[in-house]
């Protein structure tokens, strides 16, 4: 069934990681998966100091190039009447500096932020559309 907007939104405020799609300006898709606050109608996200391939993520280039970006959250068990998921599409910009409060949103969700730096830059998704699926209000 479809979830109405309250219910996904606050779906996707508890969701504890989902997954960023994005595209280049060559059109390319890109899926990541993402850790993830939701302030208000605002999805915010930070490049950490986890290691990877390279400090110059495509998610960062393409959100550069093209503004137009989703969220997945979903959930997934055996018992398939528990099953939803929740899309958040929208418009993103980076944030080179000053992310403190983008900073204290997810260390306010995820712990493991204590021990791990939050580098930057921040990604910063305002949230235009709302969509979701559960197979049961429970």
């Amino acid at each position: 069934m479809s979830l109405d907007e309250t219910e996904a939104l606050h779906r996707l405020v508890a969701a504890r990681s989902g997954y960023l799609a994005t595209a280049g300006s060559d059109g390319r898709p890109h899926i990541v998966p993402l850790v993830f606050a939701v302030d208000d109608r605002t999805i915010v996200s930070m490049v950490d100091a986890k290691p990877k391939r390279s400090t110059d993520l495509r998610r960062v280039r393409n959100i550069r190039d093209n503004p137009s970006v989703s969220v997945l959250a979903d959930h997934y068990e055996p018992d398939w009447s528990r099953l939803w998921w929740v899309r958040a599409d929208g418009t993103a910009h980076i944030l080179d500096s000053g992310f403190e409060q983008v900073a204290g949103l997810l260390r306010a969700k995820y712990p493991q932020y204590v021990d791990i730096d939050l580098v930057g830059p921040a990604i910063i998704i305002d949230i235009e559309r709302v969509a979701g699926w559960a197979s049961s209000t429970r």
